[in-house]
């Protein structure tokens, strides 16, 4: 009976959630909020599906796809989640490289790695890892991302000239010359059209009508009504009909690069996702569920593979504009997707005439959105080793490799934290024979050590005892071989590392060695146990709580007759 409770009271829970999620008390806010949304996803879907390779339709897919099944299974109400700069960019470079390999089946194997980011975004939320998540250097995240930025930059060069991409962003730089002078002069002036509405819309006009949805508009009618008989390459015909099913494939030859690109793809979406999440929670003083938002990204991801359409993340501009529009539910989002959805299945032909160089020059200013330019003006000034850590990961980032450039971006900016808290630490560790000003001492204690004559050190410590302090420790337990006793007093540390309990034990032992007295003070919780399993020579009456007993009672073994102290 009692389980049968709890199973209804669970079920009641869960009911009582979805209730919360999908509720119809803000319904006009949230049409309006998806309405509002599709109007400014459109335009960046199209140009988004074009720049990976992919193509207008599966961008308009990734959109309807991740848009509505993160907003159903998502942690933050007021997320927009679609094909984003970053997921876009990372796409583009999976379809590159699979192509390249398996020219018959590219994109089949691409959608595979779309499918394989929504699983391990899945296991993330599922693990409950979304704290974690976000848990790196900022000058690393501003140096990827800004490195995302300049990469769609680079790519929509050559269609805004009016050629053809070859070789990625290498290419994109190497044959510059090539396509300066083969460029065509319509396509460049549409595309510079386009990056003109965006760059000088006005600002009070953007909350009625978004700047790529007029820049969108006034390129096409320009180009249908004063190039029509130009040779501009255009969108095209887009399917109307329901996408097939792109089943996952995963040849042997490729398993291992398939999957970490999908790991790769999962935590760029996790990180887009969840930085955005934190923005939708300052503007709505809410705080969003961030594993229960890993869950429904990778859900939505897995989704959008399957269907054949881009991956996908929060989307900051559109989450802004969602949560400016009126929406507060996850209904704005589902809307949105629905909106979008219709207008793929009934108005996809009145996009086929839309120029490249218009679509190119939308992406190109979101790659100008992406730069951290807060950070890039500044970095210099708040640290030069950030500074030079964000640098290196944006030029590894455009040149080298995605993976690698987060990789070394984590691993120095992390060195040298620790090298630093190391130093700072160090400075906590102090050997005292004497009465001086190194450590607080009572009065009683000042006069212990007085009367010590110099045959007691005072090991003091303090702050979480890492790695990096275990040299200075090693340092400073040399003072032992002038002293009769040491008294090691750990009351001030709440963390010791193993590689500071391994220096400890060489200083315990050594002492022990030398037949010293030895007496360990405050040590409790886990750092007593840590000690004790060591299996150290030590009496369990040696640990004590006190640094004036422990001193009390060293003077009293070496027979130096302490003044009486309540303690004793």
């Amino acid at each position: 009976m009692l389980s049968q409770a709890k199973e209804q009271q669970s079920e009641g829970g869960k009911f009582l959630y979805w209730r919360r999620r999908l509720s119809l008390d803000n319904w006009r806010g949230d049409l309006f909020g998806g309405l509002t949304t599709a109007i400014v996803s459109l335009p960046m879907a199209l140009a988004f599906g074009v720049a990976s390779g992919a193509g207008p339709v599966a961008g308009l897919y990734g959109a309807v796809c991740v848009g509505f099944f993160a907003a159903l299974f998502g942690g933050t109400p007021t997320l927009i989640s679609e094909p984003t700069g970053p997921m876009t960019v990372m796409m583009t470079a999976v379809i590159a490289n699979v192509t390249a390999r398996y020219p018959d089946q590219g994109l089949a194997l691409a959608f595979t790695v779309v499918m394989l980011g929504g699983l391990f975004q899945l296991l993330f939320g599922a693990l409950k890892l979304g704290k974690y998540i976000t848990l790196m250097p900022y000058s690393v995240i501003s140096g990827f991302m800004s490195g995302i930025g300049w990469i769609m930059i680079l790519l929509q060069i050559p269609p805004i000239l009016g050629q053809v991409n070859r070789g990625g962003v290498i290419g994109a730089v190497q044959n510059l010359p090539e396509y300066l002078l083969n460029l065509k002069g319509p396509e460049l002036g549409l595309g510079l059209l386009t990056i003109g509405i965006l760059f000088f819309y006005p600002k009070p006009w953007r909350r009625v009508v978004p700047p790529q949805l007029v820049a969108l508009l006034v390129g096409t009618l320009v180009a249908s009504l004063f190039m029509a008989d130009l040779d501009l390459r255009r969108i095209g015909p887009i399917p109307t009909s329901l996408p097939q099913l792109q089943w996952p494939r995963l040849p042997l030859s490729s398993f291992a690069s398939l999957v970490l690109d999908g790991v790769v793809l999962g935590m760029l979406g996790c990180i887009d996702t969840l930085l955005t999440a934190v923005i939708a929670d300052n503007l709505t003083r809410t705080r969003h569920d961030s594993d229960q938002e890993l869950i429904g990204q990778g859900i939505a991801n897995i989704v959008s593979g399957l269907l054949g359409g881009l991956p996908g993340a929060g989307a900051t501009m559109g989450t802004v504009v969602n949560i400016q529009s009126g929406g507060r539910t996850p209904l704005s989002g589902m809307t949105r997707a629905g909106i979008l959805l219709m207008v793929v299945l009934f108005a996809a032909p009145l996009t086929q005439g839309i120029p490249m160089a218009v679509l190119a020059g939308i992406a190109l200013k979101v790659g100008v959105d992406i730069l951290d330019w807060s950070f890039l003006k500044r970095a210099h000034r708040l640290s030069l080793k950030g500074a030079a850590i964000m640098y290196g990961v944006m030029f590894m980032t455009v040149f080298v490799d995605l993976i690698a450039a987060v990789g070394v971006g984590v691993f120095v900016a992390n060195l040298l934290t620790i090298q630093r808290l190391s130093e700072i630490h160090s400075e906590e560790v102090k050997a005292i024979t004497d009465a001086d000003d190194a450590v607080e001492l009572t009065p009683q204690e000042k006069t212990l050590l007085r009367q010590a004559q110099g045959q007691v050190l005072l090991f003091y410590l303090s702050g979480p005892m890492i790695f990096g302090v275990s040299q200075a420790i090693s340092r400073q337990h040399q003072a032992v071989a002038s002293c009769q006793a040491l008294v090691l007093d750990l009351s001030d540390v709440p963390m010791l590392g193993v590689s500071a309990t391994l220096s400890l034990e060489n200083a315990i032992r050594d002492a022990l060695d030398q037949r010293k007295q030895v007496w360990i003070v405050g040590a409790k919780g886990r750092i007593r146990q840590r000690l004790e399993n060591l299996h150290l020579p030590i009496p369990p009456e040696r640990f004590v709580d006190s640094r004036e007993l422990a001193l009390a009672e060293a003077v009293t073994q070496l027979g130096l007759q302490p003044q009486p102290s309540p303690l004793v």
